[in-house]
């Protein structure tokens, strides 16, 4: 992906620019070639604006948006404030990138280890009751629901001790490699911690169990795929790290 930053100097008032953006973005929004968008106001120097679209690539969007067949709605909404460009160029991301610690973490919303390996103690003695599912754990290693909460912690934002002390994705893969898991199994699975989550006390509110399921429905898909037999997944590969996705956490006023 590429980035592409335009820069305009607006004079006041800039209603007007900005409802032209607005219906300019509807073309952006067709656009197979454009990942994402937004225009941004200057709190400093409000004649100051920045427009920032994510393309595919440079060439999708200098062949393949401008030669297709939206660019010409986009332009024409946009064309009046061409002469006010001061910047239009591509960037590519580097690997500086991270979050900062205004949004709390899953690992910190859900309680950290501590809650953690609550909750999958709790799973355990229900996983090894139970029928559908008992049989994938016979002979468990009595430290299994510890090393599990370990790598529900570093996939949800807390210490990396599954990497550091377990062996990271490569030793999670070979717990699943010819398992053949079926997929009642696995969902199953999912339902059943889904219920001691409930059990453990998680958080409950939509914004966290969102997140949560999305994960748990992701890692079992992946683990079901590896698990059947003549799948040959990759065997490197870094510990996920889930995040809140579409839905910050909710927090009362």
């Amino acid at each position: 992906m590429t980035i592409e930053y335009i820069r305009y100097r607006i004079e006041p008032p800039a209603a007007e620019f900005e409802a032209a953006y607005g219906r300019a973005s509807r073309a952006l929004a067709k656009a197979p070639e454009c990942v994402d968008y937004e225009l941004s106001r200057c709190v400093d120097d409000p004649g100051s604006y920045i427009l920032r679209i994510t393309w595919t690539s440079v060439a999708d969007h200098l062949r393949g948006f401008r030669g297709g067949a939206h660019f010409a709605e986009f332009f024409a909404e946009i064309e009046p404030y061409v002469r006010q460009l001061e910047e239009m160029r591509h960037y590519e991301r580097t690997a500086v990138a991270g979050v900062g610690a205004s949004v709390p973490t899953l690992y910190e919303w859900l309680g950290g280890t501590a809650a953690l390996e609550h909750l999958t103690a709790i799973f355990y003695v229900h996983v090894l009751a139970d029928d559908l599912i008992g049989p994938l754990f016979a002979g468990m290693d009595p430290d299994h629901p510890r090393y599990v909460a370990m790598w529900l912690a570093e996939v949800f934002g807390g210490p990396s001790r599954y990497t550091d002390e377990r062996g990271g994705y490569h030793s999670m893969l070979a717990h699943h490699l010819g398992k053949a898991i079926t997929e009642p199994q696995r969902r199953h699975w999912v339902s059943l911690l889904l219920d001691s989550a409930d059990e453990a006390g998680l958080p409950a509110d939509p914004e966290f169990r969102a997140a949560f399921v999305g994960y748990l429905e992701w890692g079992t898909r992946l683990a079901f795929t590896n698990s059947q037999p003549g799948a040959h997944p990759p065997q490197q590969a870094p510990v996920p790290h889930w995040g809140w996705g579409v839905a910050p956490p909710y927090t009362p006023a």
